[in-house]
């Protein structure tokens, strides 16, 4: 087993795969990628987010254990993995028929102003607090039992407010699943959410769900997937000129994630244009929103180009960038994650710079605005290893500090 501190993911790939005598192309087309997305992870521009990419990648490099590429402060065997405490009641409720939620699953019927209320406050959980990965996890088996059992129990109106608190929920649950890794879930999850979504006929809640599966796809390794249900919905879901601002907010979020899809699948050009389209949808909408929680306004879209830069690997054009966004605070209109997530890029892009004192500034202000949040990114992970081999004296304290915090320090 490589030493932990020694190298990140991406040294560790290229160290397997020059072991194993195949070269970038050979490997990246095992495993559906091209040769230049493969050379930016060896090099570090962009991580491997996605355990079955991982899997995919160990398996072809001859590794019985995905923490091989990861390090032991994850220890992923090729065999079942050690799940969140909040995962078996969320399958146990994802995989009943709906009929059974409410009955089977015990749930009672709500009012449909009730089940909204407290699919809201189960969404301000999770978007404001630092610490919110196990209350929430608690909530959502019985409030999708309680979304079901509301739906049965109403009709007319009432009935299509229940629909629409239904598929929110469904987000939520996408949305955490996927944050936890658990990405067959997370778009079980987003594909029930698009279905019920389509049943009703509203373009902004297909939208949205359409965003939420691309979302998901694109975590779980699947670019050119979300890519093209991206541009399908795009050209179903097209605003008139009174469209509501949740429906150009949704529209608006599809071209981001098309946008990062695209660049992930090694069509950089399609990005920026798909991110150019998204911004004329921002300044059409004229202000940041969390509408849908889908983040959508002009800041998200500054944030979208900072990534984009970075993922292409054109660092000192990304903070260049960076400097003309100006990043909320925590508590306002963005959910607390899409900043972490934007921080956690400016972090990887000092950090790609050789720039040492600046990421560690960074890994400072994401552990003081979210010490929950900070554990589930690998640039994170890989950040830190970095920083414990090339320490400088005044800086070891604090680096040993958040990395055993991260849990990269046993």
């Amino acid at each position: 087993m490589i030493n932990p501190v020694e190298l990140t993911t991406g040294e560790r790939i290229r160290y397997y795969r020059t072991r194993s005598g195949k070269s970038q192309a050979a490997v990246a087309g095992l495993v559906g990628r091209s040769e230049d997305w493969l050379s930016k992870v060896e090099r570090g521009v962009i991580a491997v987010d996605s355990l079955t990419m991982l899997m995919k990648l160990a398996r072809e490099l001859g590794l019985s254990n995905v923490s091989d590429l990861v390090g032991p402060s994850i220890d992923i065997s090729l065999m079942p993995k050690i799940e969140h405490p909040a995962v078996p009641g969320i399958r146990y409720a994802l995989n009943a028929p709906p009929s059974l939620l409410g009955v089977e699953l015990p749930g009672d019927a709500l009012s449909a102003d009730a089940l909204t209320s407290r699919v809201a406050e189960a969404w301000d959980v999770y978007e404001t607090r630092t610490e919110r990965y196990a209350p929430v996890g608690d909530m959502l088996p019985g409030l999708l039992a309680e979304a079901y059992a509301t739906l049965r129990a109403t009709t007319g109106v009432e009935q299509l407010q229940a629909t629409r608190a239904l598929v929110s929920l469904l987000h939520l649950h996408q949305v955490f699943l996927r944050r936890i890794r658990e990405h067959n879930l997370s778009v079980r999850a987003a594909d029930r959410a698009m279905q019920i979504a389509d049943e009703t006929g509203d373009p902004a809640l297909i939208a949205a769900s359409a965003w939420n599966v691309a979302g998901s796809l694109t975590s779980s390794g699947q670019p050119a997937e979300a890519l093209d249900l991206a541009r399908r919905t795009i050209a179903h879901c097209r605003p008139g000129d009174n469209a509501s601002p949740e429906h150009l907010s949704a529209y608006g979020a599809l071209h981001l994630i098309a946008a990062i899809a695209a660049v992930r699948d090694s069509k950089a050009p399609t990005g920026w244009d798909m991110l150019r389209e998204a911004d004329r949808v921002a300044q059409r909408l004229g202000a940041d929103h969390n509408l849908l929680h889908t983040s959508f306004g002009p800041t998200n879209v500054a944030m979208h180009s900072v990534h984009l830069a970075t993922e292409e690997g054109d660092v000192a054009e990304a903070l260049r960038l960076a400097d003309d966004v100006q990043v909320p605070e925590p508590g306002g209109v963005l959910p607390l994650e899409r900043t972490t997530r934007y921080l956690v890029e400016i972090m990887h892009a000092n950090r790609l710079m050789g720039d040492d004192y600046g990421t560690l500034f960074m890994l400072q202000r994401i552990m003081k605005d979210s010490p929950e949040e900070i554990r589930y990114y690998r640039l994170v992970q890989e950040a830190l290893r970095g920083l414990l081999k090339r320490a400088r004296p005044e800086m070891r304290g604090e680096v040993h500090r958040i990395a055993e915090h991260v849990g990269v320090l046993a």
